[in-house]
This record gives C-alpha cells, structure tokens and sequence, in this order.
C-alpha cells in the first residue's frame, strides 16, 4: 500500500502525522509512506529525523494583518497545485493522509481530483480552515473531540483521539532514565514547563524573573523555551545559579521529560492536551490566546470542566502563574485530582484507530 500524508506547520501537526505512519508500518512492514509538507517549515527536519522522506510544496499561508507577502499567496498556492499533482501521479497513492497545515490542502485536493481516498486528521476541539475546506472531498474524518458535526458531515466522523508517539505511553517507566537526562534529584518535585515546538513567549516572561522562587522553594525546573527565547533563559539560568533550573531550546525525549514532572505547564495545543491526558501529570494549562478561533481555550475548557486541569488566561499568566504553579506544588490532594481525572480522558490507541481507518478505505 502507497499513502501520502500531508500536512505540517507545528509539532501538533507533525507528530501525530508520524505516529499515525508508524502504526501503518507496525501493522504492514511493507508500507511505502511519503510525507508531503510545507518549504521552510519544521516538518522538512523532524520528519526525515523520524526516518521518513519528505517533499516540500511552495505553499504559504495568508497573514491575518495586510501585507506584502500575501501578494505571492495565489502564485505560490497555484505552484503548489501543480507539484502536488505531479507528487500523486508519480508516486500513485492508495490512500491520502491530511493532519493539517499548509500543505493538506493542495495535497489533499489533488488526490481528491484523482479519485484516491482521503482521510483527515482533526486534532483540535474546532476545526481549522483548511480542514473544514477539504471536508468535503475527504471519505473519513477522524476526531478528538465531541460535537465535531458542527464542522464536518456526521457521516464521515469517526471518533479517535489524537495520536501521540508510543513512547509517551509508556512514559511512567522513564522515572530514572528522566532522573539521568535532566540531571535531577529524585527527592524533589519538579515543574516541567514547556510552550509547544516553537516556545511560548507569555510561559517563557512569565518564567524569566521567577525562577529564584522556585528554587528558594526547592523545586527543580525543565523548562523549553524554543529556539527564540533560549539566550535570554540561560542568562537568567545562570544569574540564579543553582543546579535545581535547567533550560533548553527543544526537548526530544518528552516521554522522559514527562517522567520526571510533578507537576506541567503548557499551552494547550491539541497534541499537548492528549500527551498529558496519556501520561497522567497534574497540568496547568496557559491556553494561546491568537489561536485560529480561540481553539486552544476550548482545548483547555474540555479537560477544565472535568476537574482534569487548571487554567490560567494568557493575559494574567504573568501575575498569577508562578504562584498558581507553587500552590498546587504544595497540595497533594488536588494533585491526585487532576491526575485521575484527566487519565480518564486518554484515548492510547488513537493512531492504531486512524491506521486501521486508512486500510479500510485502500479496501
């Protein structure tokens, strides 16, 4: 079996794509699996990290504010048109794959045009553009949340959960392994605070001037920063000088990282929210406020009203995070709370789900 899956942008879009292509080869060793992805974006280096080939389309996406670059948009997406139907005709998918992203949409709609099957993966609790364009085209739509048949026809629907990486599954068994890699004492509570792939700038200033608090209180702290932040978090690593705060630009072993956290805060990506209802860690969510619709909020909202998280609005995370963060250091109770209660909300065989959803409609 051929299968394109496309799509990319961020690590929300770019993990579950890779999880779903290791079920299918899991499942069918003899699986041929081609990414298709956007030029310049992050996909064209994790993907190939993963052990997977890559092509890039030219396609951009539309700035919400004016500006001259939107001018290329309609050259660049028709450019992109034309590759992704030269990419189908040479490499004959049975099956094609959109998780999201710039590059789902030519992909996706020249498959479509093609006659080859599509199936989409929506991660978050409301729908992206491009996946609400494509829905019409695609013969499966795979969910994470409820009361997606307001975005998509209810008969293309199949509820599934978000695919994480098997690694993080297992993530309790990490414990020393975690200990070794962040060169931590096993003794204390540890804060993982991490902003998706790219960092957080209202996470990273929120942390910036506090992080003397948490050492004052003995707390150890794994903080990612992404690429942009990460001078500014070692040079204030550094003033506090203490072996109880680490900071990194990107982490790759999360399963590890998420090991050893006592407690997380995050944004509340779609990928995020399933890694932490999968590995069970009491998490504060700082939902991204400039998200397409507000949807990391309603991300956030889904686990908030189930007791399974706290939530802290972006514009008062800088006042009220830190403290928010040592409160529920210091209480156990609502810690074993929030840990229950959001591994209720896991669904730990959603790739396999999206695979076997894949093969039904190659048959």
């Amino acid at each position: 079996m051929n299968v394109i899956i496309s799509g990319g942008g961020t690590g929300g879009h770019i993990y579950p794509a890779i999880a779903i292509a290791n079920e299918l080869k899991a499942m069918d060793p003899t699986t041929n699996i081609l990414f298709v992805g956007a030029e310049g974006k992050m996909e064209m280096e994790k993907v190939p990290r993963a052990g997977y080939s890559i092509v890039g389309l030219p396609v951009v996406g539309i700035k919400r504010e004016l500006t001259l670059d939107n001018l290329a948009f309609p050259l660049k997406l028709g450019r992109s048109l034309i590759k992704a139907q030269q990419i189908v005709r040479d490499f004959r998918p049975d099956v094609a794959v959109g998780v999201g992203g710039y590059a789902s949409g030519p992909l996706l709609l020249a498959a479509s045009l093609k006659g080859i099957p599509a199936l989409i993966q929506e991660q978050n609790s409301y729908a992206g553009l491009t996946n609400k364009v494509l829905a019409r085209w695609a013969e499966r739509i795979c969910v994470a949340y409820p009361g997606m048949e307001a975005f998509f026809p209810a008969e293309k629907i199949r509820m599934t959960g978000n695919p994480v990486r098997k690694d993080i599954q297992f993530a309790d068994q990490q414990l020393d392994a975690g200990l070794t890699l962040f060169d931590l004492e096993g003794n204390r509570p540890t804060v993982l605070v991490i902003g998706g792939s790219q960092g957080a700038r209202t996470l990273n200033e929120s942390m910036e001037p506090a992080l003397q608090r948490f050492v004052d209180a003995g707390v150890q702290v794994v903080w990612q920063t992404g690429p942009a932040f990460i001078e500014r978090a070692r040079a204030a690593v550094a003033a506090v000088n203490s072996p109880l705060v680490k900071a990194y630009d990107f982490i790759y072993d999360m399963d590890k990282a998420y090991a050893v956290a006592s407690v997380v805060v995050s944004r509340a990506g779609a990928l995020s929210v399933s890694e932490l209802c999968l590995v069970g860690r009491p998490a504060i969510l700082v939902p991204f406020p400039a998200a397409s619709e507000d949807h990391q909020t309603k991300n956030a909202m889904s686990l908030v009203e189930r007791n399974a998280a706290l939530l802290v609005r972006d514009q008062a995370a800088r006042s009220e995070l830190i403290t928010t963060t040592l409160n529920l250091l210091n209480d156990a109770a609502k810690r074993t709370q929030l840990s229950t209660q959001i591994r209720t909300l896991a669904r730990p065989n959603a790739a396999r789900e999206i695979a076997e959803e894949v093969i039904k409609l190659k048959k």
